[in-house]
């Protein structure tokens, strides 16, 4: 099943061509960044007019670096929400468009489904691509989001715990912000810790040991503010070991609260997804703790982890029926709830 994937739900604009969920033929994507940079983050007016100068192209280049036409699309799934409603609506009217012109089936599919199959991709030019065994666990880490999700079955997911507050790539780019690192402020960040000593400073570990599976990052971003307040010197001296500090407590939270779940929730593996999945100090501690526990940790490509459209093709080949709808009823939903 060769489906065309569109996302659209901030400021990249994507389109993918997927085989049954996994085979991933062409997946091209637009950054906004350079428009966004110079107001230190997404302007939502700028990013809907942004996707609709470049959806087209941008179609119509997955479709060529796939080899592919229009006539030899079997469906067509699109990023109906959460996100940015302005945004939303440039890729729900393509997807529209595309599905009535060619009489494709419809997939509407929830931006977080997306990151949680990431998993599912084949990773590139690997000889063989083993699919997640259910159940497993799913950490998703994004600048909107920090879920905590119980995969049960490719179509049944049950939320056990998300962020309380901010979320972790939220904290990410305010700290970023703090430190003067620009936008997009976490690949700043982390780059800036690899120079750094993670234990420099003792930042919060906020729920670290409650014993719940839920998430809290508005504390441990006051106290890098409440920090720098007090030492005004560390801007400019200690920059390095601030973020390093910073990111320490962010992986050492993210890290031990996943395994613990997992152990609770009696599975052996452990999934990363979302835009912070891009990490390099969690995917690499993860990895570390996953295999110290006997547990197997599933990351993401690169390419997969901030947002794309291979997502959005392969949640819609996995969630099948649960996301089919009719091309009149797709839909744009700012805070679509996962389900």
């Amino acid at each position: 099943m060769r489906i065309l994937g569109i996302e659209t739900s901030c400021d990249d604009t994507a389109a993918a061509v997927v085989v049954d969920g996994s085979d991933v033929e062409s997946n091209v994507l637009a950054s906004q960044d350079e428009f966004h940079r110079e107001y230190g983050g997404v302007v939502p007016e700028i990013a809907s007019r942004k996707h609709a100068e470049t959806i087209g192209a941008v179609i119509e280049l997955a479709l060529r670096k796939a080899k592919r036409d229009f006539k030899d699309l079997d469906a067509v799934a699109v990023t109906c929400g959460p996100g940015l409603s302005g945004s939303l609506v440039v890729g729900v009217a393509a997807a529209q468009a595309i599905a009535y012109a060619r009489a494709l089936p419809a997939y509407a599919v929830n931006h977080l489904h997306g990151h949680l199959f990431a998993n599912y991709l084949a990773t590139p030019g690997s000889a063989a691509h083993a699919l997640p065994q259910t159940p497993f666990l799913c950490l998703i880490v994004s600048g909107g989001h920090t879920d905590m999700i119980l995969v049960e079955s490719a179509a049944k997911h049950v939320v056990i715990g998300r962020t309380l507050d901010d979320a972790a790539g939220e904290a990410y780019d305010k700290v970023a912000r703090l430190l003067g690192l620009g936008f997009p402020g976490g690949p700043a960040l982390d780059r800036l810790a690899q120079g750094g000593d993670g234990t420099a400073f003792a930042f919060p570990r906020s729920l670290m040991r409650d014993g719940s599976d839920n998430f809290s990052f508005s504390g441990l971003k006051t106290a890098v503010r409440y920090h720098l307040d007090a030492h005004p010197e560390h801007r400019s001296q200690r920059t390095a070991d601030i973020a390093a500090s910073f990111q320490a407590a962010v992986v050492d939270v993210l890290c031990a609260k996943a395994l613990d779940a997992a152990r609770r929730h009696h599975v052996d593996t452990v999934a990363l997804a979302g835009g912070v999945s891009a990490n390099s100090a969690l995917r690499r501690e993860l990895r570390l703790r996953g295999e110290a526990a006997g547990m197997r940790v599933l990351v993401p490509a690169l390419e997969y982890c901030t947002d794309n459209a291979a997502m959005i093709a392969a949640a819609a080949y996995y969630r099948g029926e649960a996301a089919r709808v009719e091309p009149e009823r797709l839909f744009v939903d700012p805070n679509f709830a996962w389900s």
